[in-house]
């Protein structure tokens, strides 16, 4: 809780962050931090550690050091159900929907075991499918029936339903064409606008450095750079290495 005369806590603080899978090191010493309502992404090439990283902050796999916290608390021993409960939503890399469920339904499962009224599922449902108009025309359709950029947005949409402060999102232009990426991004840059902090693991590195207020570059596991999201779009050696300029 923050004292008197101070703002509201980060949405996220990472601290000396060092985690991943089994005796397989991948995040060594992470620090970074999310600033409320913020947009922020991480860029990096291939196995640098980024889906690591948000799968260390949402819980789905341990750290083996470290701090995180989400709006002042620490999330060390939270189950992941918990940590979406304290206002952390993941889009993982991959969608990973119900493909046999229709669209309502893998919408509804966002909202499992949240402590809200119906009244409130529907609002923000209502909400998602006006972010997502194609969605509400495909209410009834299985979710694996859908065109790839369809599917995005309803994984984008059911982690909207638990009512994140906070949106981690991975890779979300994978496999999109040109037109249903800048869709996505459109839509998240939306969301951000409507107060949620969100941050973006993206190798769109040109559209997404130009929608961060806040960039990271992670290179075998580390910080390796920083900045606001223009300074690095022309930083030199982000272009080099990322924007083949």
């Amino acid at each position: 809780m923050s004292r008197a005369g101070e703002g509201p806590p980060p949405a996220l603080e990472v601290r000396k962050l060092e985690a991943g899978y089994g005796k397989i090191q991948v995040l060594w010493g992470i620090d970074l931090q999310v600033e409320s309502g913020a947009f922020v992404t991480i860029i990096g090439a291939n196995g640098a550690g980024k889906t690591t990283l948000l799968r260390a902050i949402s819980g789905l796999i341990p750290r083996a050091r470290g701090s995180v916290r989400a709006f002042g608390e620490e999330l060390h021993g939270h189950s992941p159900a918990r940590i979406v409960r304290r206002g952390v939503g993941h889009v993982p890399e991959g969608r990973q929907l119900f493909p046999l469920m229709s669209v309502a339904e893998n919408l509804a499962s966002g909202a499992d075991y949240l402590p809200v009224s119906p009244r409130e599922v529907r609002q923000t449902r209502q909400m998602v499918l006006e972010l997502f108009p194609r969605l509400a025309e495909r209410q009834n359709q299985l979710a694996g029936t859908l065109s790839g950029g369809e599917q995005q947005m309803l994984a984008v949409g059911r982690a909207l339903m638990s009512r994140p402060r906070l949106l981690l999102v991975d890779e979300p232009s994978l496999g999109l064409a040109p037109g249903l990426t800048k869709a996505v991004f459109h839509a998240l840059k939306a969301i951000n606008h409507g107060g949620v902090a969100v941050v973006l693991v993206e190798q769109n590195v040109q559209q997404s450095l130009a929608l961060a207020d806040t960039a990271f570059v992670l290179e075998n596991g580390r910080i390796v750079k920083q900045g606001g999201g223009r300074e690095l779009l022309e930083d030199p050696e982000v272009r080099a290495a990322y924007l083949s300029l």
